[in-house]
């Protein structure tokens, strides 16, 4: 296929492979905690750290991921801080961050077109250095999500009975917290800043749809946003798109159609 040829598409493809496979495995785990927002509050601070490696002179990719984990940690902070008012610890954290990247980037003039890239995605920006740092980070994520995953199951559903059965679920929170903060800093370079959330929750939700099985529940959403994926960048690449905008829509649009499919089954009309 003619899109093969292109160097940067193919970077584009195992980069996008490898963070679709990541964010949608831990994206069930955080639409089941009901920790949504929790994504758009660690993908801002992700965009505070590319605006701080721009503006201070290292590579923008390692500061979205510092970043982001650093926000991570004072999110678990706040929220323990604030135990009947958790949902301040987001709205602290994303302000906080938004406030750190505007400053930055008004600081840093001459590097807003390089920003744009970050914030919505790029086909041309994903470089070889990009792709080693994704799958290092996505490998290590996906491995930890299979070591705890019994313990996410059962603080996903009742965090009480987690607790009293001798699950450390303060120590499981902050970790859980610091690999969705890897999943959505790695997921930036192709997805951006401001949509990598929505490729989190999306195929999750999909999946919760269809699923009969909690492992069924993750294969289907795998599927989701590796096709969204593949398709979106497809897409881009043929009609010249963000990436990231391309992605959503279609993950968007798959998640439309199997809520149309199944009310008109209930309905019987189909």
């Amino acid at each position: 296929m003619e899109i093969f040829k292109y160097s940067f598409m193919v970077r584009a493809f195992a980069a996008g492979i490898a963070s679709a496979l990541v964010t949608s495995s831990i994206g069930v785990f955080v639409v089941l905690r009901r920790m949504s927002m929790v994504g758009d509050s660690l993908s801002h601070a992700s965009l505070a750290g590319v605006a701080a490696g721009m503006l201070f002179g290292f590579y923008p990719f390692y500061g979205a991921v510092a970043f982001s984990v650093l926000a991570a940690l004072l999110v678990e902070f706040v929220r323990a801080t604030f135990k009947r008012y958790a949902e301040i610890a987001l709205a602290v954290v994303m302000s906080a961050s938004m406030g750190a990247a505007v400053v930055m980037i008004s600081l840093g003039r001459s590097f807003n077109a390089d920003i744009f890239s970050y914030l919505f995605g790029s086909l041309m920006a994903v470089a070889e250095e990009d792709i080693k740092l994704i799958i290092i980070l996505g490998a290590f994520v996906l491995v930890a999500l299979y070591i705890l995953r019994r313990q996410l199951f059962s603080i996903a559903f009742d965090e009480e009975t987690a607790r009293v059965s001798g699950i450390p679920v303060n120590k499981v929170n902050v970790l859980f917290s610091i690999l969705t903060a890897l999943t959505l800093a790695i997921s930036v370079r192709i997805v951006g800043t401001l949509l990598v959330t929505a490729l989190l929750v999306i195929p999750a939700a999909v999946s919760l749809q269809l699923a009969r099985s909690f492992n069924s529940a993750i294969l289907i959403s795998n599927v989701v946003a590796v096709f969204s994926v593949v398709t979106g960048l497809c897409i881009s690449f043929y009609f010249d798109l963000a990436p990231g905008g391309t992605i959503v829509l279609i993950a968007s649009a798959v998640l439309f159609v199997v809520l149309i499919g199944k009310r008109r089954v209930g309905k019987g009309g189909i």
